[in-house]
């Protein structure tokens, strides 16, 4: 059975291929026969550059038309697409070329110079360039070029991604996705979030994520749907495309936003019939406030890199906040303590998952595959969670002590390496602290040498080179010592506890 992605995507969005696929500012549209297009005639590109399949193709570009192009190339020809976040600095880059080995990087032009020196250094043949408009090096070859319209055949196993996600240690780790991950994905969420004829999707998301990528592109292009597509979140803008759409994806802040605009109101979202939440926790204040303002009770779902979409809230009965729903079809799930026995429903444990959408493991790192999979198959997400007597799922928190902040995943060590690393620091902590907007803030505690002279501006300003701005905290609380147990390990817990209500405001 033919299993590349694209060949299901394609079958779905060309019945009507004039039809517009994305619609930009300014009431410009990019139809679905151009996306089949241009994703044709990069996958010439990818030919005249001598790339095979399984090659890694790593972009760190702006979101644009183009760059959906280049995802849908990568598909068609079965190259492996490793996205990036176009936050990460040069430094962190170097460590995604050494890891992923691309053939090819695509990047934005004014990041070029550095990005080539990277490249080169560890042997990477190709980098062309793509900016926010599309624009660069790799369309300008592109378009010149006659359309490669034939889609490889691939297994379900093969591979159609590498994302990137930190591991405990502050090293990422590339968490193989196939195109059977990638479609049954997609396919359960267009059944179970009653996509119809006529569907439009407000999409705001970046690109480079599993939320924007994968759960809202596919989705949308499953329905060959009409795809507003903004370069990123603008609260007056979405608010004035509400009354022309019918579906919108988002994270917390999203909705955080939202409602503080005064226009916000029942008639705004009078065509609307689904509000989606997930990539961070939904706090019950923004989910009863939306409902208030808007009539519309917000789906909340979860997921993670390596499984894409886990579990969801029902479209068709009750949606609770501080819930994330039941497993998806096909989804098996349980919840065990740290020996992986099953434990009693309402009992807190971690939550394990088995299912189509689990991914192939870790890249080049088997002992980090073999240490997440139980061995009859039950991947270990890591995550607390207790589980009701009807299957509903409560997520309270993360074993690994993972922050997602803006729906961005921030592992504590990372940021506390670089921290530790300046002058005059003797050690820090950093931890996740409930926030209104962003679902967690970034908050690290610090202790100094005696004698140092640092404040909370130098310690952020200090970050900026080497760290996402998404990494760098909010808040930066000097402590004489961190408090430890009996056994040396840091309590984060009694951190968290200090200051929990720091970024707390009230949503109106």
């Amino acid at each position: 059975m033919e299993a590349n992605l694209y060949h299901l995507l394609q079958g779905r969005f060309l019945t009507n291929s004039a039809d517009p696929g994305l619609e930009l500012a300014g009431d410009q549209t990019i139809s679905y026969a151009d996306l089949d297009d241009g994703s044709a005639r990069i996958a010439r590109l990818f030919q005249e550059l001598a790339l095979a399949p399984g090659d890694r193709v790593l972009v760190q570009a702006h979101k644009s038309p183009q760059a959906v192009m280049l995802y849908l190339a990568c598909l068609r020809t079965g190259m492996v697409y490793v996205p990036l976040n176009t936050a990460y600095t040069a430094a962190e880059l170097a460590y995604f070329f050494s890891d992923s080995e691309p053939r090819l990087v695509v990047c934005d032009p004014q990041a070029a110079n550095k990005v080539a020196g990277e490249a080169a250094a560890v042997g990477v043949p190709h980098v062309l360039t793509m900016d926010e408009r599309g624009d660069g090096t790799l369309m300008t070859q592109a378009v010149s070029l006659l359309p490669k319209n034939d889609i490889i055949r691939l297994k379900s196993s093969d591979l159609g991604a590498i994302l990137y996600t930190s591991g405990t240690t502050g090293r990422s780790k590339g968490a193989m996705l196939s195109h059977g991950n990638l479609s049954s994905n997609a396919l359960a969420l267009h059944c179970i979030w009653g996509w119809i004829p006529g569907d439009v999707l407000i999409h705001a998301l970046p690109i480079f994520h599993v939320h924007g990528l994968f759960v809202a592109l596919h989705t949308a292009m499953l329905n060959a749907s009409r795809i507003l597509f903004l370069p990123r979140f603008d609260a007056d803008e979405i608010v004035n495309l509400l009354p022309r759409a019918t579906v919108m994806m988002g994270v917390p802040t999203f909705y955080t936003r939202l409602l503080q605009n005064p226009d916000l109101n029942h008639d705004v979202c009078r065509n609307m019939r689904l509000f989606v939440a997930g990539s961070a926790p939904l706090l019950k204040e923004t989910f009863d406030a939306f409902e208030t303002r808007t009539g519309h009770r917000i789906l909340e779902r979860y997921g993670m890199t390596e499984a894409g979409m886990i579990t969801s809230n029902p479209l068709n009965g009750e949606r609770l906040p501080e819930t994330v729903g039941f497993p998806l079809p096909g989804v098996k799930a349980r919840v065990a303590d740290e020996h992986g026995r099953a434990v009693g429903r309402g009992e807190v444990g971690v939550l394990e998952i088995k299912g189509p959408n689990v991914f192939q493991g870790y890249w080049r790192a088997p002992d980090k595959t073999k240490a997440e999979f139980r061995n009859d198959g039950y991947f270990v997400t890591g995550d607390l969670v207790r589980m009701d007597k009807d299957g509903r799922v409560f997520v309270v928190g993360r074993a690994k002590d993972l922050i997602i902040s803006g729906g961005y995943n921030v592992y504590p060590k990372e940021v506390e390496v670089c921290i530790d690393n300046l002058e005059g620091v003797v050690e820090s902590a950093v931890v996740g602290l409930p926030h209104p907007d962003f679902g967690e803030g970034v908050v690290a505690y610090v202790v100094l040498h005696q004698d140092a002279n640092i404040s909370e501006q130098s310690i952020k300003d200090a970050l900026e080179n080497s760290l996402a701005r998404f990494k760098i905290p909010k808040k930066v609380f000097f402590v004489d010592e961190l408090p430890r147990n009996s056994m040396g390990k840091v309590q984060k817990n009694l951190l968290r506890e200090r200051h929990t209500g720091v970024f707390q405001t009230t949503v109106s």
